[in-house]
């Protein structure tokens, strides 16, 4: 059943993550297009992020106990549904269009559970050693979506006109949903163990105080509120340095992107076998502030690919690991709950972050990136001081013979 199991649950993230793709670099576009101020375009953006935030931990909680399959399957529908209601609202106008674009964007983060359950589902499947390896399957197919889902979204709206790239978004995610239906199989027989009954708030405050998991999930919060202060300012970035137009900065992110999803697609497992997951993590972060610090002041091209690079691999190498010792140190019967609170404290640096971006960049625009890579070196140390030095049982995937 594994292997199977596998490679459906990568074309569901997969394909959902080609349909976000799809849709993301249109958003401030049509926004602006249909009148929409500064402030509400913001809004839009961020609606998906704050409903995750809300709701990724209901999900996972809700998968716990009544299995992943069918949650899988309810997210799946849901995206189908978000993004045909952005096609509807992409050939509208005015504030009527904004609202519906607003509503699909709230509706998408609603049901957006994919990644979670899909997370659960390989921690149910897989022994702990090699959780963090196969982990990495979902960042690739994170990563891989993100290169490809805005090259078929321009060719949509091309080929298809200013409602296509919604369309082909939602076509997408409804053959990921039949696909799933007729080949995925459940992992977790519900109530084949005790389930904890607690409210939102409780479940988020019973998953931070376990000092541990607790420490996993702010190390995953500060990488991904860095990563995410890259991703809001970089196109601005170009722009003073380079002069670069719209196209030449998709062109950096699938460069970025493609280098992210070859790290988590073939070389996180030899790593974390060579090192163990603490070790791993210390690295990334120290890579991610590598690459965060000079990126300010990189001028040339071929200096600008290097640290893009180093960035890009410092950040593929966090996520895996980081979820591996989550899942390895949570019960079987709580991981959905566990690693939905830390998706969505990852939703949570993704509203905040661009905030902070945004405005430090204003003021100069270097500061995002030497602010964030010192923020990272912080947290590599804290790593390196919790994991490494105090926690060496912690790395469950390493080979006992490995260095």
């Amino acid at each position: 059943m594994k292997k199977p199991s596998l490679l459906v649950l990568f074309l569901a993230v997969f394909m959902d993550l080609v349909g976000f793709g799809i849709v993301l670099p249109l958003l401030p576009v049509y926004s602006r297009d249909f009148g929409a101020p500064g402030a509400l375009i913001g809004l839009i953006m961020a609606s998906y992020s704050m409903m995750q935030f809300l709701c990724t931990p209901l999900w996972g909680r809700l998968s716990d106990r009544i299995g992943r399959r069918p949650v899988m399957l309810i997210s799946t529908a849901g995206a189908t549904g978000s993004y045909a209601l952005f096609a509807f609202g992409s050939g509208m106008a005015g504030t009527v269009a904004l609202a519906v674009l607003l509503g699909s964007r709230i509706f998408a983060g609603l049901f957006g559970a994919s990644i979670t359950v899909a997370q659960a589902y390989i921690a149910d499947i897989t022994p702990p050693a090699e959780r963090s390896r196969r982990m990495g399957l979902i960042g690739m197919a994170f990563g891989l979506g993100f290169i490809l889902g805005p090259a078929i979204g321009a060719f949509a709206a091309k080929k298809f006109g200013i409602r296509g790239p919604g369309f082909v978004a939602a076509a997408l995610c409804a053959v990921n949903f039949f696909l799933a239906c007729a080949l995925l199989p459940e992992s977790r027989k519900p109530g084949s163990e005790s389930v904890p009954q607690r409210a939102h708030l409780s479940q988020w405050l019973h998953t931070l105080r376990a000092p541990r998991v607790g420490f996993m999930i702010g190390l995953f919060f500060l990488a991904t509120f860095c990563f995410t202060c890259f991703e809001t300012t970089l196109g601005l970035l170009v722009d003073v340095n380079f002069h670069f137009d719209a196209n030449q900065v998709g062109y950096l992110f699938a460069f970025a992107g493609a280098i992210g999803a070859s790290v988590q697609g073939g070389g996180i497992g030899r790593l974390v076998r060579r090192l163990g997951e603490p070790k791993l993590i210390t690295v990334s972060l120290v890579l991610v502030a590598a690459g965060l610090a000079p990126l300010p002041f990189a001028t040339s091209l071929p200096v600008l690919l290097v640290v893009l690079a180093l960035l890009s691999i410092g950040s593929s190498l966090a996520r895996p690991p980081i979820f591996g010792l989550i899942s390895a140190l949570t019960p079987e019967s709580e991981q959905g709950a566990t690693l939905g609170i830390a998706q969505s404290a990852g939703s949570l640096a993704r509203i905040v972050g661009p905030i902070f971006a945004a405005s430090l960049f204003d003021l100069h625009h270097s500061w995002p990136y030497l602010i964030c890579a010192g923020i990272a070196l912080v947290a590599a140390w804290l790593a390196w001081a919790r994991l490494c030095r105090g926690g060496e049982g912690l790395a469950v995937g390493k080979s006992p013979d490995a260095g």
